[in-house]
């Protein structure tokens, strides 16, 4: 697919086409109308990620086209970029091509910032780096009032921090968040808090309440914004920087009511069916846990067989996806009782869904479901 154009007199529409193509794929469901999520339509991206490219000595920040993947695109500007990434690009690009020490087998660099406008500038290299580049990553650092990180095979140095802070308001509340370098972070800063938003809105009624059990938390991203909802949390994550930030995003909101084990969804699945114990969870009173909501945010590849069938007993369902495709198919499982060993199970209806506009010009979007068990 060719590199989106970036036009926003023409976003309106664009999004529109895509919730059409939304309604008619999931037609064949019994579902309210959905709640639409516009993005901003320029500077909304907080992630960008550029090659660099060298034509003796001058360099340039470069993209490339799929359709044409041997034709590097030089970019001077990014629109769909966060501000303080525009701010950054040119800045950065002067200091790399007075320095030697910078710029010498420069690959790529990778901008995270933040709504809040914190910044942190990964340098990825093709070369052992040494105390010399050191001393210039330091001045640049401080010229630029940026953290700056280094990369190469096997390293990794971190002049001032490896993360940056995000702060957010769901429901009147300003939640802070340790984004790490290299852990996934939700791209659009905007979006993401309309996202959590509606998922705390979900959660407030009368019906929910209960206890909560997250799978896919990341760094606690749902976790933290939810918790406040629920008598109690069991939130679950496999990847270990993310398992660390989370827990410094729940200490740093004061968050209580949360227990964190990294596992995976088929690990935890398997531990609530009881069928193996787990070391991870001998200090996780399991038995004394009242869940009425799961919580599940997977990959593209939605819910795997063994985690819906743990889906199914769940009274209530928050499903945040990234694949609408996935989706379709999983929610087309959670409402069938057909082939199913436990024919008493009752199948799900849709109760809330959402679309959230994360990558505007692209035929992408973001989904959430509440789905709940039928009377």
């Amino acid at each position: 697919m060719p590199l989106p154009v970036v036009d926003p007199a023409r976003y309106e529409a664009q999004l529109a086409e895509k919730v059409g193509v939304f309604r008619t794929d999931f037609a064949q469901f019994i579902a309210p109308q959905p709640q639409v999520f516009r993005s901003a339509p320029l500077h909304y991206r907080l992630r960008a990620e550029f090659r660099i490219w060298h034509d003796g000595d001058r360099i340039d920040y470069v993209m490339f086209d799929p359709a044409e993947p041997a034709t590097p695109i030089p970019l001077s500007v990014f629109p769909i970029g966060a501000r303080r990434i525009n701010e950054l690009m040119p800045l950065l690009l002067k200091s790399l091509q007075a320095d030697r020490q910078l710029s010498r087998r420069l690959f790529q660099v990778e901008f995270l910032t933040t709504l809040s406008g914190d910044a942190l500038i990964t340098l990825i290299y093709h070369r052992q780096l040494d105390e010399a580049w050191q001393i210039a990553a330091r001045q640049l650092q401080s010229e630029l009032k940026v953290g700056i990180l280094g990369r190469s095979r096997g390293q990794k140095i971190i002049l001032q921090s490896d993360f940056v802070t995000e702060t957010l308001t769901v429901a009147e509340r300003q939640l802070s968040y340790q984004q790490i370098e290299g852990s996934f972070t939700q791209p659009n800063g905007g979006i993401n808090q309309q996202m959590l938003n509606w998922a705390h809105a979900q959660t407030q009624t009368q019906t929910v309440g209960g206890d909560l059990l997250e799978l896919y938390c990341g760094n606690g991203n749902f976790t933290i914004a939810l918790a406040p909802n629920f008598k109690r949390v069991l939130a679950t994550e496999i990847a270990k920087s993310s398992v660390r930030a989370a827990h410094k995003n729940l200490a740093d909101n004061a968050i209580d009511n949360v227990a964190m084990v990294r596992m995976s969804s088929a690990e935890i699945s398997t531990a609530l069916s009881g069928g193996r114990e787990f070391r991870r969870l001998r200090d996780v009173p399991l038995d004394d846990y009242r869940f009425s909501t799961l919580l599940v945010d997977p990959p593209r590849s939605g819910l795997d067989e063994v985690t819906l069938e743990l889906a199914k007993r769940f009274d209530n369902i928050l499903y945040i996806s990234c694949n609408p495709q996935t989706l379709r198919t999983n929610i087309a499982t959670l409402q069938s009782n057909s082939g199913q060993a436990n024919s008493q199970q009752a199948s799900h209806r849709i109760a809330a869904l959402a679309l959230f506009d994360q990558f505007p010009y692209t035929h992408h979007l973001e989904c959430g479901v509440l789905l709940t068990r039928k009377a």
